[in-house]
């Protein structure tokens, strides 16, 4: 890898970490990236989960503090059930096709799209029904399945389940997702480094990337619209959803 290669990836990290923690699009940013540098697609998978990690360690040690005056049982859950699925979804990597489970992914980041845009109607929905904590650990669970397995849009799918089923705002929401996130992505990552391919050139450069605008992501979101923003998150998710689906 030349220099040149290795600014444009921090670069493109500090892009992704910023991006990932207000909107949960972070790969549509880290992916194409790597790929561009001449990564193929399954190396470049594996090596974009490991440079994520750094996105959840910069957000959390920003304001990961402010997690701890919130529901403990909701975020100690929400961190095992990450744990359980990162580690199915990096082992189901590592043992089927890598196309194996790509087909649904653009259908999977459209409904979430779709459930942060008409998120008002939903909350209203499901707060009117009787709280069932264990679907939002299973949902979370499925979800970091797919975090550790591919991941692209992971984050919008964890945002739009944060904002449906519980009763956190747009900036908790996100920094939750960040965290719920990071421990999938760093399960996911050590099972990588003990079993597959990892470009470290390419994982540093977008890992020093990630982790400053991780750092710089918590901020951003508390002085920005909270409406506004989830529309353009969700406009952006269905955006992911296209490219995910024709690339």
């Amino acid at each position: 890898m030349n220099p040149a290669e290795f600014a444009f990836l921090v670069a493109a990290g500090f892009g992704a970490g910023l991006i990932g923690y207000i909107t949960g699009l972070a790969s549509v940013v880290s992916y194409p990236a790597l790929l561009a540098v001449g990564l193929n697609p399954v190396i470049a998978n594996v090596t974009n989960t490991v440079s994520l990690v750094a996105v959840g360690i910069g957000s959390t040690a920003q304001s990961g503090r402010v997690l701890l005056d919130g529901d403990r049982r909701r975020l100690i859950g929400g961190v095992i059930a990450s744990l359980i699925g990162g580690t199915i979804g990096a082992i189901t990597l590592l043992l089927t096709p890598p196309n194996a489970f790509e087909a649904i992914v653009p259908y999977l980041v459209a409904l979430a799209a779709v459930a942060l845009l008409i998120q008002p109607m939903l909350r209203r929905w499901a707060t009117s029904h009787e709280d069932r904590p264990w679907t939002w650990l299973v949902s979370l669970v499925v979800i970091s399945v797919y975090g550790g397995y591919f991941g692209a849009g992971a984050g919008i799918m964890v945002l739009a389940l944060m904002l449906v089923l519980t009763n956190e705002p747009l900036w908790r929401a996100a920094l939750s997702k960040s965290l719920f996130l990071g421990v999938a992505n760093t399960v996911a990552a050590v099972i990588f480094i003990i079993s597959a391919d990892v470009d470290w050139w390419a994982a540093v450069a977008m890992a020093i990337g990630c982790l400053l605008g991780g750092w710089c992501g918590p901020p951003v979101v508390k002085r920005l619209p909270a409406e506004p923003l989830r529309i353009v998150v969700g406009i952006g998710g269905l955006g992911l959803a296209v490219w995910l689906a024709l690339r």
